[in-house]
């Protein structure tokens, strides 16, 4: 169905838009999630790493990536017909971190993604979206050849919460990355609920 028109008989579906953050180290997969799920083609600022760059890019771990976000990814999907996520991933080097505030205005929760293999470079965003009570996820992509590491010992060491999920997910993949979305979305409704009940009580 289009967004806008409606069936013959029914009167038109005004969905409901969500904004959800993608965030995490460079290099760590969030122009490729973005791009697995989006149903239109995403929107990308990628640049080529430049040799001007290598003294504040670390490639160490991914020594194949040739390109950077250097303002936001975005796309969108319809998870039904009423309800509508744009998701806007944000640029990883922390020379573009003045951007964050400017792309969390608004929204409902954030995806961390974390790579085992350089673990210490999500610790900004889990600590960004701490700080301004934002509901996130942590989205664990699991790449070829990396180790495996069991949730609960990721957990400790990214020192969470124990009411923030955690996952594994393969951010190619678009059912994969689609669960992940979806517990972004119940995470922050529970979330908002129990402030709304805090803030009664």
């Amino acid at each position: 169905m289009i967004l806008g028109r409606s069936e013959r008989g029914k009167p038109p579906v005004e969905p409901v838009t969500l904004k959800i953050l993608v965030a995490g180290g460079f290099g760590v997969g969030k122009t490729t999630l973005v791009g697995a799920v989006s149903e239109i083609r995403p929107l990308r600022t990628e640049e080529p790493l430049t040799e001007a760059g290598r003294p504040v890019d670390d490639t160490t771990g991914v020594e194949g990536k040739r390109t950077t976000t250097v303002a936001m990814d975005f796309g969108r999907i319809t998870l039904r017909e009423d309800l509508v996520l744009y998701l806007f991933g944000t640029p990883g080097q922390e020379r573009f971190w003045f951007m964050w505030d400017e792309l969390s205005e608004g929204a409902l929760g954030a995806v961390v993604l974390a790579d085992t293999r350089r673990l210490e470079d999500c610790f900004a965003a889990v600590d960004y979206f701490e700080r301004r009570s934002i509901p996130f996820l942590v989205g664990v992509n699991c790449f070829e050849g990396a180790a495996r590491h069991p949730a609960g010992a990721v957990r400790r060491a990214l020192d969470l919460d124990e009411d923030v999920p955690l996952v594994l997910c393969d951010a190619r993949d678009r059912e994969s990355v689609k669960e992940v979305l979806i517990g972004v979305v119940q995470h922050a409704m529970r979330h908002t609920a129990a402030r709304r009940r805090a803030a009664v009580g």
